[in-house]
């Protein structure tokens, strides 16, 4: 994950300021967050699961949250802040530094686009650009379209009408048709009696070069890593992309697909219509998924599934024929 541009970033802290209440051996200070594999001897990191281990390339955090039972997967050189609840304390050390990223505000920076400033980028009317945005050559933007501050958009690009774009870095000779919505904040927020505490998301999109999405599709920008989209990948319209989903090359995603969050598609995927995908799952090379499929598990390269729960698909016809 790149350096951080679109949000307003507070700190560095020192442990002891983020966690008042928690007891910790050393006082350490910290300048971001990031997740484990991205985290530098400057970060906080966290670790939740076991699916996210990597015993090859251990993180270089100074300090981690986690619990006592995962303790011991981490490195000697990384402080553990050991919690109860990862991502309660996570959503609050996140808050810290990103005090404005929980809620997605209207731009202020917005102003209609300058000929001077992008005199080979065609607009549509009522277009408005927000501060430091940058637009490729050759590149088309539809009636009513906002992109928001920061964002990059490559060359030879078509942004249809009506699009948003936040949050975000599109490549070149992108196609993003009418009514998109891109790098908008996901569905993050941890349950609580009183009210519900909503979990910032400072990651972004990045949509690789020749990428197409279809007529309003929405895609979620990471809550701390990237969401992407990579290179020729093809989206149906209506399909929705969760916080920090990661998409293969040469992918084709028919419409009313939804993928829930942090699941990662290899290249050379297809997907059928209305299939949906659960969260945190990997999804390998040259898979095929049926149309209305429900997959609720991780699927190995090469492999062509059916069904709720998706079942490869001489199981799923197997079955069929049962009834």
């Amino acid at each position: 994950m790149s350096k951080n541009v679109f949000f307003e970033q507070k700190g560095p802290f020192s442990l002891n300021e983020i966690f008042e209440d928690i007891n910790l051996r050393k006082t350490i200070e910290v300048s971001d967050v990031k997740s484990l594999d991205e985290a530098k001897n400057t970060d906080i990191t966290f670790l939740d699961s076991i699916k996210y281990i990597n015993v090859e390339k251990p993180t270089k955090a100074a300090c981690c949250l986690t619990t006592d039972k995962l303790k011991t997967f981490l490195p000697k050189t990384c402080e553990l802040i050991i919690v109860k609840n990862v991502l309660f304390e996570l959503c609050k050390v996140l808050r810290k530094f990103y005090p404005s990223a929980d809620i997605d505000t209207p731009d202020p920076s917005l102003k209609k686009p300058s000929i001077l400033e992008h005199p080979k980028v065609r607009f549509g009317n009522n277009v408005f650009l927000g501060k430091s945005c940058k637009i490729g050559k050759n590149t088309v933007v539809g009636s009513n379209t906002i992109i928001e501050h920061n964002v990059v958009i490559g060359e030879n690009c078509t942004i249809g009408s009506q699009v948003v774009v936040k949050n975000s870095i599109v490549g070149n000779n992108v196609v993003i048709q009418d009514g998109c919505k891109i790098g908008l904040k996901g569905f993050g927020f941890i349950p609580l009696k009183e009210k519900n505490l909503r979990f910032p998301h400072v990651g972004k999109v990045l949509l690789k070069d020749n990428a197409e999405l279809g007529a309003n599709c929405t895609i979620d920008r990471g809550s701390i890593g990237d969401t992407i989209i990579g290179k020729n990948t093809f989206l149906d319209n209506q399909v929705h992309v969760a916080h920090n989903v990661k998409i293969g090359d040469n992918c084709m995603i028919a419409g009313q697909v939804g993928f829930a969050g942090s699941s990662v598609l290899g290249n050379g995927v297809s997907i059928g219509g209305q299939a949906g995908i659960s969260g945190h799952l990997k999804i390998g090379n040259n898979v095929r998924i049926g149309g209305g499929s429900g997959v609720v598990k991780d699927i190995p390269d090469k492999t062509v599934v059916m069904g709720y729960p998706a079942v490869p698909l001489k199981e799923f016809i197997k079955n069929l024929k049962k009834k």
